[in-house]
């Protein structure tokens, strides 16, 4: 007896008082239960008219191709073929759903390159947004009348060019800056007339033993060499800008590295401390000049970004203020910024030379800009009118120092050809120094605070009494170049000449000092 749906041996019959047929149980209540009706005969039947038939054990008949061995093995190469082929088809599924995956993650990956480079013209777009909107001028810039004359070496020459065309449009110096500025050069001007030496400056036969106290290794080994240095005079910290990208502020006193300043991508070129205010300014090859202030844990952090030159910013100088800054840089243009603002005031470019300014430093008065070029000019600026007012020549090569003595009147210049001193009263060159050879430029050049000496750099360090024009400057002390490289790029002296900080082209600052002055030592 077999079930009229299945045509099988039912595992639990049951009948139908309607038709007589029998059917499986399970398959008769699922057909009811959807469509109310009898599967063979189509008319009405519910559950209530089936009946359960009682059977013994049902056993199943097997089939006939399990009845022998050869047709068992049938069956098991059936199954056999059909597992292959589900798991080729498997295999085909896993391989596609491979490839779109892959696929999805290539999208995925482009589209956050895309937004990456959108956010960053978006935040470059704002960046230049904002200093459009600071550099607007508050009020029309009143034209000055370029009238005076340049002078060549000591002697007068026509101004050919207007220097006014070559700037680009900024907000100008205003005329209570320029009060500031000439307030400011008043008071130092006072000073000075009235200035002494001061009774704790290190002494000729203090110099004169003076020998290597400490070598601190401060920059990466990968690039090594440190390219600039300031000291801080009230607090003793020494800032070097090195060829790794990075500036690093050192207390001497200590010993330790008090913070490290990352930000630029490419050598620091120059570093400069603001003296009131704990900032630090740095300039780069980058392009870029970064302004940055110290907490007090001693960390900096950079609060401005100035993008304004177009080429590798060389030098950074800060005016007596501590208001005011100027960077100079290989575009041809110096620009005067405002400190607390960030503010480029004003853009200067030279139109009649082509080669861009490598070194710059403010007179100690403030009111004089003295620039150095790639092409061996040394140009002196009035800064109120931005007019160049003096020029220099006969160095060769490259400009690398530029270095006003505190009486207000000497000019050190070093270059490929060695160190000039210039007399700003008679606006002549009045002493050369050609320590090295004509293939060893001097990289640095810098009197002390006190105007007292004279140190100049480069395969080795010399310091030098300061004397009169037509007196002798006697050579006090020759320091060897201790980092191996043959190439001290930078040097300062300490506050009352008490120590000399050299940095060279390997990544190590050295103190040059009285041996019983020596401090914490790292070598």
């Amino acid at each position: 007896m077999n079930c009229s749906i299945s045509g099988e041996v039912p595992e639990e019959p049951v009948v139908s008082t309607k038709s007589g047929l029998l059917f499986e149980k399970r398959l008769i209540e699922r057909h009811i239960s959807d469509f109310g009706k009898c599967p063979i005969t189509q008319e009405p039947l519910t559950m209530d008219e089936i009946v359960h038939i009682r059977t013994g054990k049902i056993v199943k008949p097997r089939p006939v191709q399990a009845a022998s061995i050869p047709g068992m093995l049938g069956m098991f190469q059936i199954e056999w073929d059909g597992l292959m082929l589900s798991n080729f088809a498997l295999e085909q599924q896993l391989h596609t759903a491979r490839q779109e995956l892959s696929h999805a993650l290539y999208q995925h990956d482009a589209a956050c390159r895309v937004i990456a480079r959108l956010k960053k013209e978006r935040d470059e777009a704002r960046e230049l947004l904002s200093q459009a909107d600071r550099q607007l001028p508050t009020s029309a810039a009143t034209e000055a009348t370029i009238s005076g004359t340049t002078l060549s070496n000591g002697k007068r020459a026509a101004e050919d060019e207007d220097m006014a065309s070559a700037k680009r449009m900024r907000p100008g110096i205003s005329s209570d800056i320029i009060k500031e500025l000439t307030d400011c050069n008043a008071i130092l001007s006072q000073q000075r007339k009235k200035r002494q030496m001061p009774p704790t400056l290190a002494p000729i036969e203090a110099l004169e033993r003076y020998t290597q106290l400490n070598s601190y290794p401060l920059h990466k080994t990968n690039k090594p060499g440190i390219l600039s240095l300031d000291i801080h005079h009230t607090k003793d910290l020494i800032a070097t800008g090195g060829a790794d990208a990075n500036a690093v502020v050192f207390d001497r006193s200590s010993g330790e590295i008090l913070s490290t300043l990352n930000g630029h991508s490419k050598r620091v070129t120059s570093v400069k401390f603001v003296t009131e205010g704990d900032f630090v300014v740095t300039g780069s090859a980058d392009k870029t000049v970064r302004i940055w202030q110290g907490s007090e844990n001693g960390i900096y952090d950079c609060r401005r970004t100035l993008k304004d030159h177009t080429a590798e910013v060389q030098a950074v100088t800060i005016h007596a203020t501590n208001n005011y800054f100027v960077t100079a840089s290989l575009d041809n243009t110096w620009c005067f910024y405002e400190l607390a603002s960030g503010l480029c005031l004003a853009q200067v470019a030279d139109t009649s030379e082509s080669e861009g300014y490598t070194s710059a430093a403010f007179h100690p008065d403030g009111l004089i800009l003295g620039t150095g070029t790639s092409g061996g000019l040394v140009k002196i600026w009035d800064v109120k009118s931005q007019t160049n007012v003096a020029r220099f020549d006969g160095h060769v090569g490259s400009v690398t120092a530029v270095s006003f003595s505190e009486n207000g009147y000497f000019l050190a210049t070093a270059a490929q050809d060695g160190v000039k001193l210039w007399d700003l009263r008679k606006l002549r060159n009045f002493r050369n120094f050609s320590p090295y050879d004509e293939n060893i430029p001097t990289q640095a050049v810098e009197f002390d605070h006190s105007g007292s000496y004279l140190a100049m750099g480069g395969s080795d360090i010399r310091v030098y009494q300061v004397a009169s024009v037509k007196s002798e400057w006697n050579l006090i002390k020759t320091f060897p170049d201790l980092s191996g490289t043959g190439k001290a790029t930078c040097l300062k002296f300490g506050p009352d000449a008490k120590y000399i900080a050299v940095g060279s082209m390997d990544r190590n600052l050295r103190i040059f000092g009285l041996p019983e002055e020596d401090g914490p030592s790292e070598s």
